[in-house]
């Protein structure tokens, strides 16, 4: 007989016997921990940031959660459209009021997703978001709904919700009075004590609250999380190691003896030299400064999301790649280069800016494809990006010209000029290709155009490392090959062994194109399910009662074959006599993905998958509005639930008593569970014993 007790039973189990009752709760206590409602977001009552309301003003009304420790809340923007659930305030439309502007999220940090490879926005501790509303009418009512996702580090979980609020408020009649604005403003400055928000929002209570789902006292705010992320220092060290890429370019390389011999000349000082290298940083800096308003959030999320932006990048990316093969050169024109260089012939520490400016122009031919590069790269919302990109570049690009008019003795230990530095600038070329097709990806994704599913995208790619290969090993050479080098028909070492890495990483790509998960690559590959062809082992394997409902936008991982409705897989299993894996699951959730390409791709996981169990996946946040005949009103919150994702979120709380995702539940066509329900834990071992152990409690009591 199956114990239930606590454990997220669908319907009662026949009556136990007095010790087996009490085998039952003691293991209920042991599992408590996974079956549990959790809030870890408690949302305060809205307040408006004016003491006083006067109808036709202009008034912030304010929006605070207070978040568990170890938990944190996506914040409403960020460039990441396929990824985790941003949150947003859904208001109902009332002649009192009326929305001016976006919903803004205060200070939020920012962190990088490893899973959907994009950097995203989060807050810890607490949160504020502040949407402007213009009055209308005096007696302000104002109703709607949160929408959001908090997730935790610690055990890999994370809860979509969805909470109501209510309130009503007096405003005078007349003319809006001038009263400044006391929107807390994010501070740069480390160390900065709490504020409190009583100290910068004089928020006036509304006249009367009717209702709010989950009420919390407004704490004071931390304004001291500006730190530099994890997502900016990476970008970073990435410019800087495309600004080393870029010395050893044949526009670079040879202007650093050209240097040096200028700053031994007589004449010359170290202060000089130091100037022309603070000149370099300074000219990069500038161009990402002047870049950095465009690339702000609203603008970030445009081109991130939007096909035409993404289409125009792919092309550019083309375009540099192919210069950088030797197709053409991107050249800036003769006689402005020519001008400037007469600039730098007056010396003194105007004509040392000017050969700095000279080298900058020079060089364009090869630094321009990986500044715009980066550029484009730094589409990512935050203003600093842009600025921070390139003094990164520059700083990697400037510090061996200082440091050879330093110390000019060092120019012995340089390698000569030669055929090796088109090698390299032919090796970026294809880099700039392969990751040309990342900017196709998401815009086909976004628009379900099927011209990139994956394994086009794979096939692709085995086709540039195999030709880079090839080329390292000289079977082939292109335009920029000249000279004694290129003539020589023997490989050197180095060569050698980086064409070895290059033809390894083919290999470890071919399986990708038969449905390997390719899992060190997820985050830059399509997704799974555009896979179009793949072995027969990998199809699903036996056979599905009747079609799956939602099939044509919800799809399983691994071409695995099952429902994504609750009640297709119970009939499903009562007829085939199967038990049931139940994964509550979402699109916005990051360990989903990362369970389904660590766990779900073992041999042994797939192989239970298809054969032992009917699976369905229940997308708790899947934004689909079903029939009006489908809704129905939960008995858990007394709200209707009208679309896929809320019923699927409700069936989890109402029956299981948890509404965190990674969830999986093995349960018995008698919609008994059989064993403990399986969270978040990338153990391939531990998750085969899940449905080993599911199996045999299945054949135990059937």
């Amino acid at each position: 007989m199956t114990c239930a007790a606590n454990r997220g039973r669908i319907v009662p189990l026949p009556a136990m016997n007095l010790r087996f009752r009490l085998f039952c709760v003691l293991f209920g206590v042991s599992t408590f921990a996974l079956a549990q409602i959790l809030t870890p977001a408690k949302w305060g009552t809205p307040a408006f940031n004016k003491t006083a309301l006067v109808v036709g003003q202009e008034v912030d009304l304010v929006f605070t959660a207070t978040l568990d420790k170890d938990w944190y809340l996506y914040s409403s923007e960020f460039p990441c459209e396929d990824g985790p659930i941003k949150t947003s305030i859904l208001f109902e439309k009332h002649p009192s009021y009326e929305a001016v502007g976006p919903l803004v999220a205060i200070n939020p940090t920012d962190k990088h997703d490893e899973i959907f490879d994009c950097d995203v926005k989060i807050f810890k501790t607490r949160a504020e978001f502040r949407q402007r509303i213009r009055i209308k009418q005096p007696a302000l009512v104002i109703k709607g709904e949160y929408d959001y996702q908090v997730c935790t580090e610690v055990d890999g979980r994370c809860i979509p919700g969805n909470d109501d609020f209510s309130i009503t408020a007096t405003a005078q009649e007349g003319a809006a009075r001038t009263q400044p604005d006391t929107q807390t403003q994010p501070s740069n400055e480390t160390g900065a004590a709490q504020t409190t928000l009583a100290d910068t929002l004089p928020a006036v209570q509304p006249a009367s609250v009717v209702s709010s789902a989950i009420q919390g006292p407004i704490l004071s705010e931390d304004l001291r999380n500006a730190t530099p992320s994890q997502s900016l220092w990476g970008f970073m060290l990435i410019a800087f190691l495309a600004g080393l890429a870029a010395l050893l370019t044949p526009c670079v390389f040879p202007m650093i003896p050209m240097t040096v011999s200028f700053f031994t000349g007589e004449g010359r000082s170290r202060f000089q030299a130091l100037v022309y290298g603070v000149s370099i940083v300074a000219i990069y800096t500038v161009v990402g400064a002047a870049l950095a308003p465009l690339m702000g959030p609203e603008t970030a999320n445009h081109l991130s999301t939007e096909w035409l932006p993404n289409i125009i990048f792919f092309a550019v990316f083309v375009v540099f790649g192919l210069s950088f093969l030797g197709w053409f050169e991107i050249a800036l024109p003769g006689t402005f280069i020519n001008k400037v260089d007469q600039q730098a012939e007056k010396g003194g520490l105007t004509g040392v800016f000017f050969m700095a400016f000279t080298l900058v122009l020079v060089s364009f031919s090869c630094t321009g494809p990986i500044v715009g590069s980066l550029l484009v790269s730094s589409a990512g919302g935050e203003f600093l990006k842009p600025i921070a990109g390139m003094f990164a570049f520059s700083l990697a690009f400037a510090i061996p010209f200082t440091l050879f008019a330093f110390f000019p003795g060092w120019m012995k230990s340089l390698p000569k000029s030669g055929g090796w530095l088109n090698t390299v600038k032919v090796l970026l070329g294809f880099v700039e290709l392969a990751l040309a097709f990342k900017f196709l990806s998401i815009a086909d994704q976004a628009f379900h155009w099927g011209i990139l599913d994956r394994e086009i995208n794979i096939a692709i790619w085995i086709v540039i490392g195999l030709l880079m290969g090839l080329y390292l090993l000289k079977i082939y050479r292109l335009p920029g090959d000249t000279g004694k080098e290129a003539e020589d028909p023997r490989v050197s070492v180095p060569r050698l062994a980086l064409a070895v890495a290059l033809l390894t990483f083919v290999v470890y790509l071919i399986p990708g194109m038969w449905g390997a998960p390719l899992k060190a690559l997820a985050g830059y590959l399509p997704p799974m399910y555009t896979h179009d062809f793949a072995p027969q082992a990998n199809a699903g394997g036996g056979t599905l009662c009747e079609a799956p409902k939602y099939a044509d936008f919800l799809h399983l991982p691994h071409g695995l074959k099952g429902y994504f409705d609750y009640e297709q897989a119970v009939r499903c299993a009562r007829s085939q006599n199967k038990p049931i894996f139940i994964d509550f699951t979402g699109h916005g959730c990051t360990n989903c993905r990362e369970m389904e390409a660590v766990v779900w791709s073992d041999p042994r996981v797939l192989e239970r998958l298809r054969n032992d169990y009917v699976i369905v996946a229940l997308y708790v946040d899947d934004k689909t509005e079903l029939p009006e005949t489908a809704w129905y009103t939960s008995d858990y919150d007394n709200k209707i639930k009208k679309t896929i994702g809320k019923q699927n979120a409700d069936l989890q709380i109402r029956r299981l008593q948890n509404n965190a995702q990674p969830f999986y539940v093995l349960m018995h066509p008698d919609e008994t569970v059989l064993v403990a329900p399986y969270g978040y834990n990338k153990d391939a071992d531990a998750f085969v014993r899940f449905l080993d152990e599911g199996k045999r409690a299945f054949a135990g009591k059937s």
